[in-house]
């Protein structure tokens, strides 16, 4: 489904990613770990369209996306079918959750797909029922783990082949990852593709069917999510071994 290949990113004179290699395939749960500044929200970020590589592909259902301008880059990727929620959520928050869940479905409602729209916010509202009880509350008032449940079901609105999550356990209380990691696992039970980045790596290789470790803007392992889990380095650095 979605290919990385040689993928080189920059922020002015820093390299954040130095040839990265990363697949999904169809169905899966692929996840990404490692520590802070390792270039996992970068490699979101640019597979979203919102940054453009210097160098390398990506390949998403067979179709070369890398080569497009930042200012089409994002709208291209909602189109082809890939919906980011990004770390820190980022909701409209002057916006009605209502609002936002909507704007989430941009490309449909100009299609004219109103009625397969108001269908999904129901599904929405049927996932996350909080959300239904605060529609009309403007989306800057929620808790964090709200925004959370807000900023996925926003991005489930473009009815997505490919969801990619950044982050979506930072800040939250231990029950709301555990609300969040179930709607992850009941996703991928109806089919969606997910793409994670993850501090909580102990969550995210339970959930995930494989994993990568990414370190300085490379890949320095990749293996199964259960492989991973077993791995004493990796349980050294990011699962809390001893």
């Amino acid at each position: 489904m979605l290919s990385v290949r040689g993928l080189v990113v920059g922020y002015g004179s820093v390299t954040a990613l130095n040839g990265i290699d990363l697949s999904v395939d169809w169905g899966e749960i692929v996840c990404m770990i490692g520590p802070n500044g390792a270039g996992k929200t970068t490699l979101m970020k640019t597979i979203a369209g919102l940054l453009r590589p210097r160098a390398g592909e990506i390949e998403f259902d067979q179709r070369l996306l890398a080569g497009r301008s930042v200012n089409r880059g994002a709208d291209v990727r909602v189109r082809a079918g890939i919906a980011l929620v990004p770390e820190g959520r980022h909701v409209f928050a002057p916006l009605t959750v209502r609002d936002n869940l909507e704007i989430g479905a941009y490309v449909r409602l100009a299609r004219g797909e109103d009625d397969a729209v108001a269908a999904d916010l129901q599904r929405i509202y049927e996932m996350f029922p909080r959300l239904q009880e605060r529609a009309d509350q403007l989306a800057g008032t929620l808790s964090g783990g709200e925004q959370q449940m807000l900023a996925i079901g926003r991005a489930l609105m473009a009815r997505p082949r490919l969801l990619v999550l950044d982050e979506p356990s930072m800040g939250l209380a231990p029950l709301v990852v555990a609300e969040i990691f179930a709607v992850i696992r009941r996703l991928h039970a109806d089919g969606t593709t997910v793409l994670i980045a993850e501090q909580n790596a102990r969550m995210a290789l339970a959930v995930a069917q494989r994993g990568y470790v990414i370190e300085s803007g490379l890949v320095v392992k990749s293996d199964t999510a259960t492989a991973l889990a077993g791995d004493p380095a990796v349980w050294q650095a990011y699962l809390g071994g001893a």
